[in-house]
């Protein structure tokens, strides 16, 4: 044994020891408040601890990036700790308030967390996209300088089962993946059961199929050496040939029953039998448990010999519980030592009592070992987390002089950055799912091209056949083609989203999609806001005004998901010079990073910056002229402004929020004739209004009386007696709330149930989001008041 080797078998040891007396302790010593199991995956930590040690402190550079197991979280806190990266009081209180978290997190450990993880199987396939992400910072001029990192996976097996892993894999393939390595933890058993035998076989050939390079790592040092002893190739065949959860059940009942079913399946048969009569029980046990993924000399040797950029996966044979008394049993994925258990291993593992914390407890020489962490380059570097410079928003503005629906005042503005020179355009990057052409963004990519690491010619331009699409890849390219995978689309924008702190490097990254089928990324979204990405969204068209397309291409609960979304200011323009307001706004938007403190004004934390989500549609309204007063620029920030002001005797008020606005305009006519104090409110972000309101709530809870939101600013002038009609095309709870701001009757108008095939007058009427409808409604709350037939 090397003196690397021996210094990462301390380290392995020690992250051992560490990773499971923080579960141990929070489950079995802590005082639990709730009576239930905290949990922690003691069994799936220990088959990661080799591969862990072998990576980060022998292969792993600082420019690399690591997306951990989710279940191996524990491993990766202790690793920190024993950097004095972490402290012992959050260690302590691992998956306690304000403790270190289940699941490695950017934004809620103080760990050096490259990717959140947490949902299985989306923290695999963020690092192929971040692999993109990177090539696409580093061919351009303004990151030429870009220290180019490996994008490493750590893979529990039954991820393997997520469909968006194999999405992941296509998409990598189509963009000349590099730099990737995944590294699954084969330990053969999940939440469930048994991986079924033969599996890894087929999925060896997926990843073959698109052109990753498969290492398998079945045996460690100890049975290499012990193959090349007689009677080796006959143990070799008999572990190659053993089932999965017979070797699970062996491992779990020790030594001297491997020896007894080794010898009753092999028989006297001299060599072999020698072998295995030379060794101990512990002996026997260690090398028919010393997997190659349990070993980390041989994890060290393996990661140090890949000496090309092609994605790579790892396949290391594992124990589940390595180790540890619980290793190999079915039921370990979730079960924890016992405290007999614990204190009986706590002998095994030479730590004394009292010492459990001590990160060089029974290091014979910690100085030595001191030393060697020291210059583990991985860490020289700690923390790795970066800053840019913050682009300045050019001036944004669109011509409104004729019908425009907001989707084609969308590509009209990028249209117009694509035209400009601003430091803010060079750094957009747009990617869509196959619907680039049919989300406005056409004219920005036959500006700005799409991105490839080489450049590839459009065959129909080489050919003069015409075409309003120019599809050039160069590596100066700026968007990003990807195929129909909704889920790859919010994880690209979550890794593009991150790289003024992965890499330094600012981007600016908007995506287009169909707005129903944000459903079909919803779980990738949520990742990516998790993890504090900044991203713009586009969701277009959306709502029944896609009228021809049918049920399955109309959004509904879309403005909701905004609303509740964390992390995703949600807006919904009727209007172009709403949408070129709130674009400005959101490019600044994206690049705060401010401490959090709310805005008195609104009550809302913009200082800290997020991502933007933008419900757009392809109805062409008549657009209302220029408008340039602060109020009404503020109000369509802030989330509402209004159309048409409400006067001291308001007994009606419609408000609308989007595609409907031509709706609520002339429903308010229809009622003018008989009232004439009708207001029509313009709302631009039921959310920021919610949360305002909200926010504004908790604070008055907290002793601050003057706490008054835009919205309780904009209604409570109204009387008490005023009816408020709503409507949207999309779920009718989105503006259902406004009544309990202040308290006035409300009816609310949207869609709740599937659309179908029509035109879009045929589909207002028939959900009620049409004028007539509004008008029936205010003249079922109101008194004296008979509605005109249109």
């Amino acid at each position: 044994m090397n003196d690397e080797t021996a210094y990462l078998k301390t380290i392995e040891q020690r992250l051992l020891w560490l990773s499971h007396w923080m579960i141990h302790e929070a489950n079995h010593i802590r005082r639990k408040a709730d009576g239930i199991k905290i949990g922690g995956h003691q069994a799936s930590s220990a088959s990661m601890v080799s591969i862990m040690t072998a990576l980060y402190f022998s292969a792993l550079r600082p420019e690399d990036r690591v997306a951990v197991k989710p279940h191996a979280a524990p491993v990766f806190h202790a690793m920190q700790y024993l950097m004095g990266h972490q402290s012992r009081e959050k260690m302590q209180n691992f998956r306690g308030f304000g403790g270190v978290q289940s699941y490695p997190s950017r934004t809620k450990d103080i760990d050096d967390v490259d990717f959140s993880t947490g949902s299985v199987g989306l923290g695999v396939g963020i690092t192929a996209l971040a692999s993109i992400v990177q090539d696409f910072i580093a061919a351009k001029d303004w990151g030429a300088d870009t220290r180019i990192g490996r994008m490493v996976a750590l893979v529990g097996d039954a991820e393997m089962d997520e469909g968006n892993v194999y999405e992941v894999l296509q998409e990598g393939w189509k963009n000349n993946l590099r730099n990737t390595w995944w590294i699954i933890d084969y330990n053969r058993q999940s939440l469930d059961g048994i991986v079924r035998e033969g599996l890894f076989a087929r999925i060896e050939k997926i990843f073959e199929a698109f052109g990753w390079e498969v290492v398998k790592i079945k045996y460690g040092a100890l049975q290499r050496a012990a193959f090349t002893e007689p009677g080796g190739d006959q143990l070799r065949a008999w572990i190659d040939a053993c089932p999965n959860a017979e070797y699970a059940a062996l491992t779990y009942q020790g030594g001297a029953v491997w020896r007894k079913r080794l010898l009753d399946d092999l028989g006297d048969q001299g060599d072999v039998t020698a072998l295995i009569d030379r060794r101990s029980d512990r002996e026997l046990a260690a090398l028919m448990e010393g997997l190659g993924g349990n070993c980390v000399e041989t994890m060290a040797e393996t990661f140090a010999a890949i000496d090309h950029d092609r994605p790579t996966c790892f396949l290391a044979y594992t124990i589940k519980g390595w180790g540890t008394p619980i290793a190999g049993h079915k039921d370990n994925h979730g079960g924890l030592m016992t405290k007999a258990q614990m204190a009986g291993w706590q002998k095994h593992m030479g730590v004394p009592e009292g010492a459990e914390w001590e990160p060089f407890a029974c290091v014979e020489d910690p100085a030595s070992l001191r030393d060697f962490l020291s210059r583990v380059p991985f860490f020289s570097e700690a923390p790795r987390r970066y800053h840019d410079a913050f682009l300045p928003v050019p001036e944004i503005g669109i011509s409104t002089d004729r019908e425009l629906s907001t989707q084609t005042a969308f590509g009209k503005i990028l249209d117009d950055l694509a035209k400009g020179d601003s430091a803010l355009a060079a750094r957009i990057m747009t990617t869509s799912p196959d619907v680039t052409g049919t989300t406005s963004l056409g004219p920005w990519v036959n500006r700005r091209r799409l991105f490839a690491r080489e450049e590839l010619p459009d065959a129909f331009i080489e050919h003069r056949i015409p075409s309003t699409a120019k599809w050039n890849f160069a590596p100066e390219g700026q968007h990003v083609e990807l195929g129909i995978a909704e889920m790859n689309l919010f994880l690209l924008l979550g890794a593009a989203g991150l790289s003024h702190s992965l890499w330094g490097k600012r981007i600016i990254p908007i995506g287009t999609v169909y707005d129903p089928f944000v459903n079909r990324g919803l779980d990738a979204l949520n990742y990516a806001c998790y993890q504090d990405a900044r991203f713009m969204i586009v969701g277009t068209p959306s709502g029944v005004t896609l009228a021809p397309e049918g049920g399955a291409h109309q959004s509904i609960g879309t403005p909701l998901i905004g609303m509740s979304q964390d992390g995703l200011a949600a807006f919904e323009p009727a209007f172009a010079d709403e949408l070129s307001v709130i674009m400005e706004w959101a490019f600044d938007y994206l690049q705060r990073d401010g401490e959090g403190d709310p805005d008195e004004r609104t009550w809302l934390r913009d200082e800290t910056g997020g991502s933007v989500y933008l419900r757009l549609t392809t109805k062409p309204l008549e657009q209302p002229g220029k408008r340039h007063d602060e109020a009404f620029r503020q109000g369509t920030i802030d989330g509402a402004y209004w159309l048409r002001p409400p006067g001291p005797n308001c007994s009606v008020v419609i408000a609308y929020q989007g595609a409907v606005a031509d709706e609520a305009i002339a429903a308010a006519g229809m009622i003018g004739e008989y009232r004439r104090d009708v207001a029509v409110l313009a709302v631009t972000s039921a959310d920021r209004l919610n949360a305002g309101w909200t926010a504004a709530q908790r604070e008055r809870a907290r002793g601050n009386p003057a706490a008054q939101s835009h919205v309780e600013r904009l209604l409570g002038g109204l009387p008490r007696h005023c009816a408020i009609v709503t409507v949207i095309d999309g779920h009718p709870a989105t503006l259902a709330w406004l009544g309990a701001v202040v308290g006035h009757r409300t009816i609310s108008h949207g869609v709740e149930h599937f659309g179908q095939t029509g035109s879009i007058g045929d589909l207002a009427r028939h959900f009620r989001i049409d004028r007539t409808a509004l008008v029936a409604s205010v003249a079922a709350m109101t008194e004296g008041l008979t509605p005109r037939e249109p």
